[in-house]
């Protein structure tokens, strides 16, 4: 066994790969206990944090440093937690995949997902995708480097909040007890719970799925419509994700916890959602493309829609609130259509995966 691997870690820096604001708000409350190296892409960025303890205007603990260098971060840090978005997560890793060995470990707070297609294929180019071929995050990671002991984290973790030191709670989802472990010593505070979990793909897909629904609330509510309305989304979009989720790997109890039902509360409930922000912008007549040319970060449940529909074509499931925001986001189909079409579908068992 190494030395490395067998030092004590309590007392190392921890990493965070990325600064975005959730990034921001996970390296904060990592700052608490510990000191924090971030990484990001652009030095001027890094300047700042280094400079003025800030990252594009947040604020950030004076045990933040900064740097652009990923073989600085992954010698120094034995635990790091990537948060880039999941378009960018593959190529992220592959950069870093030189510098990882098996004595790291890596939790990572990025809700998405991506195809492992052909080289040179795109999502737009197949006809249908199996589910083996569905990468969540911590499938990347292991796939990319060599790391093995890996975890995520989910939850209701809106970054605004958490941001504002308000009470809050996480998911650390690992195959490994001391990933888990080690997530909770290092986040846990009297403002944030931090509760583990095994099923590390029903968390993470809790955390992706919960996304699609939550574009639907946004349309409602720019629809006008109240908490009648709401309740029932929220509650079909239970179903839905559970539904897919077992699809892809997932156990239900996972989607009946943090990661599901209060992840898809938080999100379907909250203006500070980029989700929630597409679909309401989406029901008072912008296009798509208006709405991704501005927003700062991008709203994962637009590539998770994306993705989904061509998973839902080749394995014959039906997902309707899926199905019809696909039809919303890509083939310009309007918000009233999909909720009248939705109004009609024959649903008629309530609760059916228990």
């Amino acid at each position: 066994m190494s030395s490395k691997n067998s030092s004590n870690n309590t007392d190392k820096p921890v990493g965070v790969i990325g600064i975005g604001s959730f990034g921001t708000a996970i390296a904060n409350i990592l700052a608490e206990k510990s000191t924090v190296i971030v990484y990001a892409r652009k030095q001027e960025i890094v300047d700042e944090i280094n400079l003025q303890h800030s990252a594009e205007g947040r604020e950030l603990h004076t045990n933040i440093s900064a740097t652009t260098d990923p073989q600085l971060i992954c010698e120094t840090c034995e635990v790091m937690f990537p948060v880039v978005s999941s378009s960018g997560f593959r190529d992220v890793m592959r950069k870093f995949a030189p510098f990882l060995h098996p004595y790291h470990i890596l939790i990572h707070g990025t809700k998405g997902l991506v195809v492992n297609l052909p080289k040179g294929k795109t999502i737009s180019q197949v006809d249908k995708i199996a589910s083996d071929n569905i990468w969540t995050m911590s499938d990347v990671i292991q796939n990319e480097t060599v790391v093995v002991r890996v975890g995520c984290l989910a939850g209701p973790n809106l970054a605004k909040e958490l941001a504002m030191g308000q009470p809050a709670a996480t998911v650390v989802a690992s195959h490994f007890n001391e990933v888990i472990l080690e997530g909770q010593r290092l986040l846990r505070s009297d403002r944030f719970q931090v509760y583990g979990n095994q099923d590390i793909r029903g968390v993470e897909l809790s955390g992706v799925l919960k996304n699609t629904i939550a574009i639907a609330s946004g349309a409602l509510a720019g629809l006008g419509l109240g908490e009648n309305a709401r309740g029932l989304l929220i509650s079909r979009g239970m179903v839905e994700m559970i539904h897919l989720g077992k699809a892809l790997g997932g156990q239900t109890q996972s989607f009946i916890g943090l990661a599901g039902i209060g992840d898809l509360v938080a999100t379907c409930s909250s203006t500070f959602s980029r989700n929630y922000t597409v679909g309401y912008r989406l029901a008072k007549g912008e296009t798509l493309d208006q709405i991704n040319a501005s927003m700062e970060e991008v709203a994962e449940g637009i590539n998770t829609v994306r993705l989904l529909q061509t998973f839902l074509q080749g394995s014959g499931m039906r997902a309707p609130i899926t199905e019809n925001l696909y039809k919303v986001l890509f083939e310009g189909f309007k918000v009233e259509d999909a909720l009248h079409f939705l109004m009609k579908y024959p649903f008629n068992v309530d609760i059916d995966f228990l």
